[in-house]
């Protein structure tokens, strides 16, 4: 829970303040653009919220915050019924953002063929309610091995199959599928794993219906750009790995939307993605590339 006595000093005063837990990890200011921004290497509320709906995003921004750093000094408003927030047709942000992920979003998928998680989130009563309404979980697909979250919990109230690359696994000890291929692979009926090693070894995205690219952390929306991002400060396995994987695999595909485990999602008409993502790569094999900063400027 977020303390009043932490209250980072650079919050504009008001009842709603972020602490100095904050982690800077993006998720809060994605859900309260225009209300939350970055300071010096935290986050802070530049503007208190006003409206119903700035209160609800500010009420979101507090329950996704991984490490518990936003508060409210007074009563804080109903959360029932916040997270999970259905962002399209059937694809839910889980929220409840975990800090084994350094906080990175994870999603929900409900569909006949079986409903499945894209990362996990924290293991929290109000996901859980959710799913089972929904018919459970049938998989957990895992992008990486930072952002495996509560995995083994929701995998062991659910008995769901869990899903990672083999150079990943041992983040994920009790993964039951694992792929060793570099090449892109059916996994089910409309969903397939593609690899992209350069984050890390085992990185991979997940490409469903043949429109939405769940990328992990290998692929993201800068809001300062206001353009298709990768994170080269933040690549632990080889940034020329991840270049040639990205240009290899991912250009290939046909997209409408990505949904990043950090930054912004985005959708356009798959050939702006594709003009973008060739762009991308292009800036990606330059020696002077620089990791894009992410901001407040925009919301999903």
């Amino acid at each position: 829970m977020a303390r009043f006595e932490r209250r980072h000093p650079a919050n504009v005063e008001g009842p709603w303040f972020v602490d100095t837990a904050c982690i800077n990890c993006d998720s809060s200011r994605q859900c309260a653009s225009g209300l939350i921004a970055e300071g010096e290497e935290q986050s802070v509320f530049i503007r208190q919220p006003e409206t119903p709906e700035e209160i609800l995003r500010a009420t979101r921004a507090m329950l996704i915050c991984p490490v518990s750093a936003i508060g409210l000094h007074g009563s804080v408003p109903s959360t029932e019924g916040i997270f999970p927030v259905e962002l399209d047709s059937g694809i839910f942000l889980c929220g409840f953002n975990s800090p084994k992920a350094y906080g990175a979003n994870s999603y929900f998928v409900r569909r006949s063929a079986g409903n499945f998680l894209i990362d996990a989130p924290r293991f929290v009563p109000e996901l859980v309610r959710v799913f089972e309404a929904c018919g459970g979980l049938q998989d957990i697909l895992l992008t990486h091995r930072d952002d495996v979250g509560d995995y083994d919990r929701y995998q062991a109230h659910f008995g769901a199959r869990v899903w990672i690359h083999e150079a990943d696994r041992d983040r994920a000890p009790l993964a039951t599928d694992f792929w060793k291929s570099l090449d892109p692979t059916n996994i089910r009926d409309g969903l397939r794993v593609v690899p992209v090693p350069g984050h890390t070894r085992g990185s991979v995205v997940f490409y469903f219906e043949d429109k939405h690219l769940f990328t992990g952390d290998s692929l993201y929306w800068s809001r300062t750009l206001g353009d298709l991002a990768a994170f080269r400060s933040q690549c632990w396995y080889s940034w020329k790995a991840q270049t040639l994987s990205t240009e290899k695999n991912l250009t290939k595909l046909s997209f409408g939307e990505i949904w990043p485990g950090h930054g912004t999602r985005y959708g356009a008409p798959p050939d702006e993605m594709h003009e973008r993502l060739l762009r991308l790569v292009e800036l990606m094999k330059r020696d002077d590339f620089k990791l894009h900063p992410r901001n407040s400027n925009a919301i999903w």
